[in-house]
């Protein structure tokens, strides 16, 4: 693990392999550690950096809002500090926000987008509400409910009757979430833009993948974005839900090493 100073914040991020740059970008509220199984299999051919989004995993927290365009900022400010001009762009959940993000304001330096258990919609006013609600349940009573009602909707029933290491790897990865920086990605969250119409301008490379049993994103919104971005590829990940390459690594990690090496 390293460490750097970026916009403000102490950034922790992790830089392993070497070849053509790989940058994956996690959901909420997780950390770079849920990309374990996509470092371990590509970094033989590519360099993959991985990095904990402000207020998550082991970086700092900031006040206000962390939206999806501040968060792609401190991407951008860490490619310039590893000296990485263009990279193939990858994020899942709020990942996938922030990737959408990134490409809005730095299209330039994308050679390839994925874009995982993901949409381009903004939240409804339901949503909105729900993730105020979720603001107050942290700030009462910290992580611990949000966990307990999220855990359900991340993983699919069978990894969660018959996989409990992955249960426990993905409700550990949550609980060591900050209170404030999940309270910040929340807020980023709410009030982010839909990108539904940029879709079309995507000119590079897309890959899109879906666990075929995601209640949060469902396959739904992946095809969505799959018809409005040209040349896009979607793959449907068999027996997941929402952490689709933490849940099926071999059936995610195919179909990314196949995309990357076209």
């Amino acid at each position: 693990m390293s460490k750097t100073r970026i916009n403000n914040i102490d950034l922790a991020y992790d830089d392993t392999g070497s070849g053509p740059a790989v940058v994956l970008i996690h959901g909420y509220p997780f950390n770079r550690s849920m990309w374990a199984e996509q470092v371990s299999a590509l970094a033989d051919s590519y360099r993959v950096v991985t990095l904990d989004l402000r207020g998550h995993g082991e970086s700092e927290s900031s006040t206000g809002a962390s939206t999806m365009k501040l968060m792609a900022q401190d991407v951008a400010s860490l490619m310039d500090e590893l000296r990485i001009d263009r990279a193939v762009i990858g994020g899942l959940s709020m990942g996938g926000y922030v990737t959408l993000a990134f490409y809005q304001l730095f299209a330039e330096r994308v050679e390839k987008l994925l874009l995982a258990d993901t949409r381009a919609q903004a939240d409804t006013e339901e949503a909105k509400a729900t993730r105020a609600d979720q603001v107050q349940q942290i700030q009462a009573d910290g992580m611990t409910g949000i966990v307990n009602g999220m855990l359900p909707k991340l993983l699919s029933p069978e990894t969660v009757s018959k996989q409990p290491e992955i249960v426990k790897r993905v409700r550990d990865m949550m609980m060591h979430t900050s209170p404030e920086g999940a309270i910040g990605a929340l807020r980023g969250m709410a009030e982010r833009e839909d990108q539904t119409e940029r879709l079309s301008q995507i000119n590079v490379p897309t890959l899109i993948v879906v666990g075929k049993e995601d209640p949060i994103t469902p396959v739904a919104d992946s095809q969505k974005m799959h018809e409005r971005i040209a040349g896009s590829q979607l793959v449907v990940i068999e027996n997941a839900s929402h952490v689709s390459n933490i849940e099926q690594p071999e059936q995610f990690n195919r179909a990314l090493k196949d995309f990357l090496s076209r």
